[in-house]
């Protein structure tokens, strides 16, 4: 279980990274990085960052650039924090595919609620 400090320490790494990759984002044409959260060791020294990447098809090649330039990410975030942390954690990105699961469970649920023999909304047969 997180502790208060932690909880605290995560809000404002997401905060700043978020900062950090709208900027980031805007060099990469057509392309949204969001960050959806952050989970902080208990010594404070590892982020688990979750990043949001859309369009899904380049989820991969945006996840192994963010991966290359991680030390920049950690510098800047530095800068934005270093008044109120003595020590920066070392960052980790994951790619975030909640939202994913979550459509598709919501396209299953939509299948099932409409029998096989049923009218559809329009009226017509099936």
């Amino acid at each position: 279980m997180e502790t208060t400090r932690q909880q605290k320490i995560a809000r404002l790494l997401q905060k700043e990274l978020g900062d950090i990759f709208l900027q980031y984002a805007r060099n990469i044409k057509g392309t949204l990085i969001t960050v959806t959260g952050v989970t902080i060791s208990p010594d404070l020294s590892i982020a688990r960052v979750r990043l949001s990447i859309f369009p899904n098809d380049k989820v991969e090649p945006i996840l192994k650039q963010v991966d290359n330039e991680t030390k920049s990410f950690r510098y800047e975030l530095g800068r934005r924090v270093r008044h109120q942390l003595r020590i920066i954690p070392e960052l980790f990105f994951y790619n975030d595919d909640s939202l994913d699961y979550l459509e598709n469970i919501d396209k299953l649920l939509k299948k099932s609620e409409t029998p096989e023999g049923e009218n559809d909304v329009t009226g017509g047969e099936k």
